[in-house]
């Protein structure tokens, strides 16, 4: 850890039409997107950064045309070279996008285009299903224009109405068509950086989501003060769901103003053969896809009978950096493989990490630096850096932002509070759960408990919803009992959470719910698992305050049921005990 080295070298952004003209002067004929029309196919597309900045402009020109300069765009669809074009276009003119989750059950699909009375929809091929029976079922009212990303998608006369249906290709075509013509209106018009520039619905996992308002603003802004933090390599693999901020603000945004190629993830069934293929130097995740890269090193070591030969050798590289020697690239070649082979460097927000895992990626040779964002702040609040790291710490917070911890404890743990310009605008159509959530000093609550220590770098204990408070008035966060018990072998899932009794209504009792890893428990020759999770909730217990300690431990036959963030959806869960 250096406490003085020095910031990375960054693009200042202005606005997103100053982003997509500057990286295609800076970049030119490198490649800024890459991708397949089909996961199966062998040619990749390649797209230059001057190739993008044309069909981002041309899409521009021809929605000008359609008059929807300033109106609010939908996008909803699987990721895609359309998808991100849709999204820069649309806020290069001045529209509002509001992106939205393609899993989202029909109803709130139709609900958050109508809430925000769009005037124009873009979907892709995945999606095409659900606009027809939305369509069908009298939905998208206030749409005029339906933009298809896949050019094969079709829509019925009937279903469409007065409505017009274009594909993507159609638009770009007639926007290059207005430009030859010397139609300048992409270009003739000012940004207000501070308007609403887009409304992302968060997903969470609570309940219903928000509409946060974001201006370009607070995504650009955020993204040139968050990158001062980070040394990003030259190429790095999307895997992440595009209507999320961090899928498209810091995949998108941030590494194509730093002149990164972006390959586009097929999906998660493919992800792994993508890495190995595509051989990314660093990739963007959240922990839950951090969490099962982990689990599948050590289940390919066991299964290889070289679990323990990888822990030696680990501990032996270990050593041998604490001299200067670092052999690990070349240690841990055949692991390494498995992540294509080049991988040196994992960003990793959302949630939580453990550091176990931290440290093992780091004994391999890959660094995965942590970092914290929530959609309201655009989302980076803060990360840790290549060189300047503290562990279990989320790192300090990005350039211009501060961070308070409200109302602490006895420990110095209380609410996250954050002010700067990366925080939104407010709730979409919502100004009671906006004033909710913002103090007279103008800090946003963020919902999530944490410290901070006396050199200002955050640590996380967990979320304010989640917050078990016992009769006694201690607080307890599952989160850190979670952290525990991920580590038990044979954990593939835990949520800890109060349980409700109907015998006893006013008893708390701490619940660890678990979905074993039914191959692991086989392969060690376990064969009642009831039993031996709890043996090793007791040894956990043993190690903890009283108060905290897990009274009950429930199995479960099947995954728990998570958002497209991969973030377990608590309120989903049956919490009954009896």
């Amino acid at each position: 850890m250096n406490k003085n080295y020095p910031i990375y070298q960054t693009t200042f952004i202005d606005d997103m039409r100053a982003l997509v003209e500057e990286a295609a002067q800076n970049f030119g004929e490198s490649t800024a997107i890459s991708y397949k029309d089909n996961p199966w196919d062998k040619e990749v597309k390649k797209v230059s950064f001057s190739q993008w900045r044309n069909d981002v402009r041309d899409l521009g020109t021809a929605l000008v045309s359609y008059g929807l300069r300033e109106e609010k765009i939908a996008i909803v669809g699987e990721n895609s070279y359309g998808w991100c074009c849709a999204f820069f276009g649309a806020m290069a003119i001045g529209s509002v996008t509001v992106p939205v989750d393609k899993e989202l059950p029909l109803d709130d699909i139709d609900g958050i285009i109508s809430t925000t009375a769009c005037k124009a929809v873009f979907f892709g091929k995945t999606s095409e299903s659900k606009i027809k029976e939305i369509l069908a079922n009298g939905g998208l009212k206030s749409v005029e224009l339906l933009i298809s990303i896949a050019p094969e998608s079709k829509i019925e006369a009937d279903l469409l109405g007065e409505k017009s249906l274009k594909s993507i290709s159609e638009v770009e075509a007639a926007g290059a068509a207005l430009y030859a013509q010397g139609d300048n209106s992409y270009y003739d018009y000012k940004i207000d950086v501070n308007k609403l520039a887009s409304i992302v619905f968060t997903s969470g996992t609570t309940g219903k989501g928000k509409g946060v308002m974001l201006s370009q603003a607070n995504i650009c802004l955020d993204m040139t003060l968050g990158m001062y933090n980070f040394d990003i390599t030259r190429k790095t693999l999307h895997v992440l769901p595009p209507h999320h901020t961090f899928g498209s603000t810091v995949n998108y945004v941030g590494h194509l103003a730093q002149g990164c190629e972006v390959y586009i993830s097929s999906g998660l069934k493919y992800v792994s053969d993508e890495i190995k293929e595509q051989q990314p130097t660093h990739l963007i995740l959240v922990p839950a896809f951090l969490e099962v890269m982990n689990r599948k090193i050590w289940a390919t070591a066991r299964k290889g009978k070289k679990e323990t030969l990888l822990k030696v050798m680990m501990k032996v590289s270990d050593l041998l950096r604490k001299v200067g020697i670092d052999v690990r690239r070349k240690l841990f070649g055949s692991v390494l493989s498995a992540f294509g082979g080049k991988l040196e460097l994992i960003i990793s927000g959302g949630a939580k990490l453990d550091e176990d895992i931290i440290r093992t990626f780091d004994s391999l040779g890959i660094t995965i630096l942590n970092g914290y964002g929530i959609t309201e702040c655009a989302p980076l609040i803060s990360a840790n850096r290549n060189k300047y790291r503290k562990a279990g710490s989320v790192g300090t917070p990005i350039l211009a932002c501060r961070v308070k911890i409200d109302n602490p404890d006895e420990n110095g743990e209380g609410e996250i509070c954050v002010k700067g310009p990366n925080v939104m605008l407010g709730y979409y159509n919502n100004p009671e759960a906006t004033a909710e959530v913002f103090d007279k000093d103008g800090f946003f609550h963020t919902g999530d408990y944490g410290k901070l220590d006396e050199e200002g770098w955050i640590y996380i204990t967990g979320r304010k919803k989640n917050l078990i408070i016992l009769s006694n008035g201690k607080n307890v966060y599952p989160e850190e009992i979670e952290a525990d018990l991920q580590k038990v072998e044979g954990v593939s899932e835990v949520v800890v959470y109060a349980g409700e009794s109907r015998l006893q209504k006013d008893k708390i009792t701490i619940v660890a719910e678990i979905f074993p890893d039914a191959d692991l428990l086989a392969d060690k020759g376990i064969s009642n698992a009831q039993e031996y999770f709890e043996t090793q909730v007791k040894l956990l217990n043993a190690k903890m305050p009283s108060y905290k300690a897990v009274k009950h431990v429930k199995l479960r036959d099947c995954e728990f049921q998570k958002n497209t963030s991969r973030k377990i959806t608590r309120f989903n869960i049956d919490k009954t005990i009896d």
